[in-house]
């Protein structure tokens, strides 16, 4: 993997290296102007949704796309630029993170997809952190560039918010393992090709000791894959049965019995990246101008609805500055970032309250006026995130004991092993 293009002298300081991502840019990606993204014409696809609602065909072509633009980064060396050089990353601090996102932000890309952002994101520094030689050998750089992608089959009907009390087993059976259980709101497992999977290896020792990780092959004799159909129309979300399925071994990550370390380092992660302000849904750029266009914009409660939308987003940029200025000072990620999501939660309710004062009855019925009912994928699937990636209630646990010292809930399983916990 090459370095970030700088300055021709090959200096990397931030402004020669915003720059060269600038010129990068340019050459593969097209300004929000020349592609008429953002705009408020009514021949561009105006997409406000939190979650997809796309055939599987088409999704397929968007995960294509995404993924596609990932190797495209990495080759030219934008594509890892925090991670240390002995893993083909490019060294460089979080402000020059940072620096590309801005740059990029400011281009029509491929829009995000859960399936590439996992992979790339969460699943592939946690090889990074916690593999062996050999998984990062394997393993690490495909990830990276989305050649192969991974989803996490960690949640489970039976759990509910408590990861830790999930039930799928995993026996050790010669040189390998026997899964068997179900996981669910599996994001993209119909198109992954792997999973990384949290199961029970010990029941006789307390929740958080008896679980171990391994990647999984979801082509392996025994996986089905089934997704499940949303209340906003699409199939985001899957549910994974494993019955009597066998891997080797070689695919465990971590030890035997340390899974929940492992599952943390890859949570970690999840809050550096989730709850960034507009990576889903629709916000202040769409709402602003669809009031102007349907002449709501003087009406004093869309107005204040608007405002409400307009403050919690510039509070977030806020918070995310800080938080970018303590990284460079070297403070690692912590449980700020519940708040960070908690915040992101409540600004996707606040734009659908205001979509709904501004839209009234156009949200009803699909006539084709532009901009109105596409705000219905937004409202309806604004609620999913109270859940998605950590609960309201964990994330309020986690805030109350780790950031403001408050005694932590009475948990009469602490100390049991797992095996005697009533369900």
């Amino acid at each position: 993997m090459r370095q970030p293009a700088g300055d021709p002298d090959g200096t990397q300081d931030l402004e020669a290296f915003r720059r060269g991502a600038r010129r990068w840019l340019a050459e593969h990606a097209f300004s929000r102007e020349e592609s008429g993204a953002g705009t408020e014409s009514e021949d561009v696809s105006y997409d406000v949704s939190v979650f997809h609602d796309l055939s599987f065909d088409d999704e397929k072509a968007l995960i294509e796309r995404v993924a596609d633009w990932q190797r495209q980064k990495v080759d030219a060396g934008f594509g890892a630029l925090g991670w240390p050089p002995e893993h083909g990353g490019a060294g460089l601090g979080p402000e020059f993170v940072e620096a590309f996102a801005a740059e990029e932000t400011r281009l029509a890309v491929p829009p995000a997809h859960e399936l590439v952002s996992v992979t790339v994101h969460l699943i592939a520094p946690t090889i990074r952190l916690v593999g062996t030689p050999e998984q990062r050998d394997r393993f690490m750089r495909g990830f990276l560039r989305a050649e192969s992608l991974c989803c996490q089959l960690f949640s489970e009907p039976g759990a509910g918010s408590d990861l830790a009390a999930l039930a799928t087993r995993a026996v050790h059976d010669g040189d390998g393992w026997v899964l068997n259980g179900q996981k669910v709101w599996s994001s993209g497992a119909q198109f992954a090709a792997w999973g990384m999977v949290l199961a029970r290896t010990d029941p006789d020792v307390p929740k958080h000791a008896g679980i171990t990780a391994f990647l999984l092959p979801l082509d392996t004799p025994g996986v089905t894959v089934r997704p499940l159909r949303q209340m906003s129309g699409g199939t985001s979300f899957n549910e994974v049965f494993l019955d009597d399925v066998r891997i080797p071994d070689s695919l465990r990550l971590g030890a035997v019995g340390a899974g929940w370390k492992v599952t943390l380092t890859t949570l970690g992660f999840e809050r550096e990246v989730s709850g960034g302000p507009g990576r889903v849904g629709g916000g202040w750029r769409q709402l602003a101008p669809l009031a102007c266009a349907l002449g709501r914009f003087d009406d004093p409660l869309v107005r204040q609805k608007l405002a409400d939308v307009y403050i919690s987003e510039r509070l977030a940029e806020v918070a995310s500055l800080r938080e970018a200025a303590e990284r460079r000072s070297g403070h690692p990620a912590g449980p700020e970032g519940s708040f960070r999501k908690l915040h992101w939660v409540r600004s996707l309710a606040l734009a659908s309250l205001a979509a709904e004062a501004v839209l009234g009855a156009r949200l009803v019925a699909d006539t084709g006026e532009w901009g109105t009912f596409a705000w219905s994928a937004h409202i309806l699937g604004a609620p999913g995130y109270r859940i998605a990636g950590g609960s309201d209630e964990i994330q309020r646990n986690i805030i109350a004991e780790r950031l403001l010292g408050l005694p932590s809930e009475e948990r009469i399983d602490r100390h049991r092993p797992w095996r005697e916990v009533p369900r």
